[in-house]
């Protein structure tokens, strides 16, 4: 059973990993790619957007580490509970967003590697690489290295970026008055809404990582967290990568608006429009800065998503089926492998066209959301999960509020799709 609530710093370190892994997975193409153009497009206009989708996406997140907190087990076990039903949706569903996000963060992720590292090798050959990369760390380092790896990335990505914000407002100049601020609730203005708030902060199915995270920290530090200290790592991660959406939305406003740079829908062709926008403005010096804080961003990203479905889907086909559980370590090899062939295969037909398929991937995330909240808020509601550790009131209502917020975007956009 799990221990009296108190926090301490021995704890605190001992479960710290989970939190820092969700910031990774979230601080990608939402904020790289999505956050800096709505401060390019928007200047600040859209921060209420910013907000609100963290805002009503934070019930659904905590729900995960609630459910591992009260019971030692993965949301998928949740799922389960709720019926075959619920289980074998989160299956299906989570498939279908794996093999495009897999192919979206490797796409971005090679794109700016390719920039960075001025390789001279093909695109799609480059993606083959980077993918082969992190599935030799994955399958040789597992849990721990990815653990130590992640902290390290996310440090640095934090530092550079605070640097880059802070000479961002050091050397801004406000553009002219006559530029205005383009209409955001037309066709193209609420598809980039969409687009925006599907991977902000990241997809809601990835809560399920996170549960899966923290057993996998649990049995690497032999350590059992308590509530409290499980709610300290993830809000660690979900402000943390909250803050840097800010800093990635202000660098584009700072640096961008007003520019009317249009950026192009080759990846690196964007990579190099994204640095040399932040060189031109704030001086030379800042195009390392900006090109290592863009790749880090993807790299961690690609990393964890790469890491995060497999483990999701393997424990998912174990939780339908009846399997022992040395089958769930086993499943991780083949969805790793058969999720990056599969990506592979998409890479091949997008080769150029990075935007389409960034588009396409945040918004069926998206439209996908309001499934998982439901089946998130189902589960820690329900009759099976302790009362103790049921949420409090007002993480019942913003529940509500976050699950009618989601559904009534969809709708508005499934509108526009059926009648403009």
């Amino acid at each position: 059973m799990w221990r009296e609530e108190k926090l301490s710093i021995n704890g605190i370190l001992k479960t710290i990993g989970p939190g820092i892994l969700y910031a990774g997975a979230a601080i990608g193409v939402s904020h790289l790619v999505f956050a800096t153009q709505a401060g390019a497009s928007y200047s600040f206009h859209l921060l209420w957007a910013l907000v609100l989708i963290n805002l009503f996406k934070y019930p659904f997140f905590e729900f995960a580490y609630r459910y591992t907190a009260a019971t030692g087990g993965s949301l998928l076990e949740g799922y389960k509970k709720l019926g075959n039903w619920a289980i074998t949706t989160f299956f299906i569903l989570s498939f279908s967003t794996a093999i495009v996000n897999f192919a979206a963060v490797t796409k971005v992720t090679t794109a700016l590697a390719i920039y960075l590292f001025h390789l001279k090798i093909d695109s799609f050959l480059s993606s083959l690489g980077l993918l082969g990369l992190i599935l030799l760390m994955l399958f040789f380092g597992r849990y721990a290295l990815l653990d130590k790896v992640m902290k390290l990335i996310l440090f640095v990505l934090a530092l550079f970026t605070v640097i880059a914000f802070a000479v961002a407002i050091f050397r801004y100049n406000p553009v002219s008055p006559e530029i205005t601020v383009p209409d955001i609730w037309n066709y193209a203005g609420i598809t980039f809404l969409i687009a925006f708030m599907g991977w902000m902060p990241t997809p809601i199915d990835a809560s399920v990582w996170t549960s899966i995270w923290a057993i996998e920290r649990k049995k690497q530090t032999n350590y059992t967290p308590t509530f409290r200290e499980y709610k300290f790592d993830f809000h660690l991660g979900y402000i943390g990568s909250a803050v840097m959406a800010f800093f990635f939305m202000g660098l584009g406003a700072l640096v961008m608006y007003g520019t009317g740079q249009q950026f192009s829908d080759n990846g690196v062709t964007f990579s190099q429009q994204l640095v040399s926008l932040y060189s031109s403005t704030m001086g030379g010096w800042i195009t390392y800065v900006i090109a290592v804080i863009a790749f880090l961003t993807m790299l961690s990203t690609a990393i964890t998503v790469i890491d995060g479905y497999p483990r999701s889907l393997g424990g998912s086909l174990v939780q339908m089926f009846p399997l022992n559980q040395k089958w769930e370590g086993k499943m991780y090899y083949f969805w790793t492998i058969f999720l990056s062939f599969c990506a592979a295969v998409i890479l091949g037909m997008f080769t150029e066209n990075m935007r389409t398929l960034l588009e396409f991937a945040t918004i069926v995330s998206f439209i996908m959301a309001p499934v998982f909240a439901i089946f998130n808020f189902k589960v820690v509601t329900s009759k099976f999960f302790p009362a103790d550790y049921k949420p409090p009131k007002w993480l019942k209502i913003l529940s509500w509020a976050g699950i009618i917020f989601l559904i009534g975007f969809s709708f508005i956009y499934l509108y526009l799709i059926v009648f403009m």
